[in-house]
């Protein structure tokens, strides 16, 4: 399976040499920040959203906030799972990063000796955005195409095939729906019961929107109202 990558004329690695040749008319300072955000970046940014998710799902305090939360737990469990499910497919199909078969490749980061399909941190991107979809659509939709410029990244840096960041971005979705409904079902109760912990509560709604939300919630107007009919009552 390692002869993908050997055929000059295969789509994948003309699609690989056209993307990687922005780097090579791109200034160098440009190529030092695609370097970055390729490699520690956008991984970061989608750790960040999933906690910015989380924080507007405890504020807001919905009756649903448990469930909302453990999908958020999910999904970086969902792409720690999607990683360890690549060692033994590497392992397979053996594919050398396309450096080491093409020359004239600009390769942003060196050291790069494991094997190339597929791209773990397409895998990772993925699986934290379709699992930031399942808890909410909004900053769902902004975790995946974060992913998506996670994968355009790889390519640009010169250590991924096209077919690596496909292959990640498919194991990634995979992982973060068919596993959802077990999870999901495992997940929900653990963060029922951390709602009705004292402390652990916080983690699952801000107390200030739950007792503004709940029944013994006191509305200034109503308790001035009730205090003049009161005063009527006694008064008559």
């Amino acid at each position: 399976m390692a002869g993908l990558a050997e055929s000059g004329s295969n789509p994948d690695v003309d699609l690989l040499f056209d993307i990687n040749g922005l780097a090579k008319d791109a200034p160098r300072w440009f190529d030092r920040v695609m370097e970055y955000v390729g490699e520690y970046g956008l991984v970061l940014a989608m750790v960040l959203l999933v906690v910015w998710c989380w924080w507007s799902v405890r504020r807001r305090g919905d009756e649903d906030a448990a469930s909302s939360v453990a999908a958020l737990v999910w999904a970086p469990l969902a792409a720690g799972i999607a990683v360890l499910v690549n060692v033994p497919i590497r392992g397979f199909v053996e594919r050398p990063r396309p450096f080491r078969d093409h020359q004239g490749l600009e390769v942003l980061v060196s050291g790069k000796t494991d094997y190339s399909f597929v791209s773990d941190h397409a895998t990772i991107a993925m699986a934290l955005g379709v699992g930031l979809f399942v808890a909410n659509r909004k900053f769902g939709l902004a975790g995946i195409a974060l992913a998506l410029l996670e994968g355009f990244c790889r390519i640009y840096m010169g250590v991924h095939y096209p077919t690596d960041v496909i292959g990640g971005f498919a194991l990634g979705t995979a992982v973060a729906l068919l596993l959802s409904p077990p999870a999901m079902a495992l997940l929900t109760p653990v963060m029922s019961a951390v709602e009705r912990s004292p402390r652990g509560g916080r983690l699952i709604k801000a107390r200030g929107q739950s007792r503004a939300g709940g029944q013994g919630a006191v509305i200034p107007e109503a308790r001035k109202e009730t205090a003049g009919a009161e005063e009527r009552d006694l008064a008559a």
